[in-house]
């Protein structure tokens, strides 16, 4: 299960370094793409697997919009040494994210978020808003 809230920035090549606890789970290699909310979502190839199924098993005029906007852009990214990934630039330009960035577990994914616009969406959110 991936948990947990981690602050890094993003270095000048694009680079951020991702949490260890986080590569523990996710594998050697993982999937990292366009993500609702202006965020990136990461996938280990599991649960990337189960996504491509569930998107194959719509009919076509549902399943277009969605598998262009999560397949196109999607990158298939291999920790260096530092436990550093590249996010490409076109993956930053999306998830608008210009220097300090927000990794956070939220179940089977992880996302990666612009710092403050993660601190302003969890300012939003309430105990009472959740339980509704």
């Amino acid at each position: 299960m991936l948990i947990g809230e981690y602050r890094h920035s993003i270095d000048a090549k694009g680079r951020v370094s991702f949490p260890s606890k986080l590569r523990e789970d996710l594998g050697d290699s993982f999937i990292i793409t366009k993500g609702l909310d202006i965020c990136l979502f990461v996938y280990r190839m599991s649960e990337w697997d189960k996504l491509v199924e569930q998107t194959a098993s719509l009919p076509i005029s549902k399943a277009r919009a969605i598998q262009r906007f999560i397949f196109a852009g999607a990158v298939c990214v291999e920790p260096d040494k530092q436990g550093r990934v590249l996010i490409p630039q076109a993956l930053r330009d999306y998830a608008q994210l210009p220097g300090e960035v927000a990794v956070v577990g939220v179940s089977n994914r992880a996302e990666i978020w612009d710092a403050a616009r993660w601190d302003k969406s969890n300012a939003e959110l309430t105990s009472e808003l959740v339980a509704s």
